[in-house]
């Protein structure tokens, strides 16, 4: 892996971490938001970790314990 591709990763685990925790608190998940986690399913291989909080995420969606809102 090159250094510029590492460098990618790290960015990209660190904005899913982060945008994890927010929607956790608030209890909402941004319609940017998810526009964001599809483009970078579809963009980016993810780490097993990654997947693990975008999944956690859906979750909570279809579980009713965070809603998706319009921003």
């Amino acid at each position: 892996m090159k250094n510029a591709d590492l460098s990618e990763t790290r960015l990209l685990e660190s904005a899913i971490a982060k945008l994890f925790t927010q929607a956790s608190q608030k209890g909402k998940l941004t319609l940017t938001d998810c526009y964001g986690l599809v483009a970078t399913i579809l963009t980016y291989p993810l780490s097993d970790a990654e997947q693990d909080l975008i999944n956690r995420l859906l979750y909570a969606v279809r579980r009713g314990r965070m809603e998706v809102v319009i921003d």
